[in-house]
């Protein structure tokens, strides 16, 4: 890596899709210590959005063409080629950020997981949802809530009609669909509130013509604490449910909407801008990553609930901590480990859809 003093490490981002244009490029153009310096895309209109957005990175066609203009590889590519790039890249003794998910089988992340390892570089996987305001606002609340029995945990969206797009149509050699889109975000989050899963049930669906991934799917979780989730993640949801429902043995927590993050990114703001500083309220909503009080979730009884102030969501956090892992040796802001964790979940509920049958999963030491 760069010394202290250098002007950054330099960041090579493969994709300038959605996930590399409103989430990776931002997040690093804001992120002290990181510099982006080359973007690869081959499509015209996102090579000009590269040049007016970023004037300090070049515009390359494939990402063999990173290796020499960076320090740090962050692959936001279609999911087929998370495995084929970041094998790449580790094998040219270069640290790297994945856009989730990792893979689409289990054995193939552990694969990256121990190249990883073997040659001493960082690998990370960008669960940008943990640092959701309302997923760091339950974790916080876990002690009022007593044993959680049940956890509820959706993502659900209403397009009913099919916008085209590998996610969608590409067909299952794409590792698309909600299973693998939006579910490996709920996935991570209910391993990291409660811990490993023992047993998987799902059910998918593809509801819209044109469709040939799964649009609406279901999961349930047995976790070995002994904890219930419920996870829902559909494009077809004509009445969104609440975003949480947590049920424990003293309390609840109900939290209704989406984390405002991502719809600022979309709409080109960004955490380091001057409107967004550490001095603004967050409990009028007005903060980065904060939200107004009328988003807020409740926590307590039928009949005896308080509204209780969302956490400010800090997806900022992610890339300082691959600043601090690269520049000092902390760990990367996402172990790789709970990435392959999760895709064993994910591949386990893509099974029992298929079968109709519950799967069970090995203790994660066996």
């Amino acid at each position: 890596m760069p010394p202290s003093d250098s002007p950054g490490i330099r960041v090579g981002l493969a994709g300038f899709g959605p996930a590399g244009s409103f989430f990776h490029a931002p997040l690093i153009a804001a992120t002290p210590g990181l510099r982006l310096t080359a973007v690869v895309t081959r499509d015209p209109a996102r090579a000009e959005r590269v040049r007016a957005e970023h004037p300090g990175a070049d515009v390359v066609p494939a990402a063999d063409d990173l290796w020499d203009r960076c320090d740090l590889v962050v692959i936001a590519t279609p999911n087929r080629t998370h495995v084929p790039l970041a094998t790449e890249a580790l094998k040219a003794g270069l640290p790297v950020v994945v856009d989730k998910p990792l893979a689409g089988a289990a054995a193939e992340a552990r694969d990256l997981v121990r190249l990883a390892r073997d040659r001493g570089l960082m690998l990370t996987v960008f669960q940008n949802r943990r640092w959701d305001g309302d997923f760091l606002t339950l974790r916080r609340l876990l002690p009022e809530l007593g044993e959680v029995h049940r956890f509820e945990s959706r993502f659900e969206r209403w397009r009913p009609l099919a916008k085209g797009g590998w996610r969608e149509s590409g067909g299952p050699e794409e590792i698309g669909g909600t299973l693998y889109d939006l579910g490996s975000h709920l996935v991570d989050q209910a391993l990291r509130l409660f811990g490993p899963v023992s047993q998987v049930y799902a059910e998918t669906d593809v509801r819209r013509a044109g469709v040939r991934n799964d649009d609406d799917a279901f999961v349930a979780l047995t976790h070995r604490s002994g904890t219930r989730s419920h996870l829902w993640m559909s494009a077809v949801a004509a009445n969104l449910g609440p975003r949480f429902r947590v049920l424990g043995s003293r309390a609840s927590y109900v939290k209704w909407g989406l984390d405002p993050q991502e719809e600022r990114l979309r709409a080109g703001e960004r955490p380091d801008a001057a409107d967004f500083g550490p001095g603004r309220s967050s409990g009028a909503g007005t903060g980065w990553g904060a939200e107004a009080s009328g988003g807020w979730g409740t926590l307590g009884v039928e009949g005896d609930a308080r509204p209780v102030p969302t956490e400010p969501g800090a997806y900022q956090r992610f890339y300082e901590g691959v600043v601090a892992c690269l520049r000092d040796g902390a760990p990367p802001p996402v172990e790789p480990d709970d990435a392959a964790e999760a895709i064993a979940v994910l591949e386990a509920a893509a099974l029992s859809a298929a079968r109709g049958q519950v799967v069970t999963l090995p203790d994660r030491e066996e």
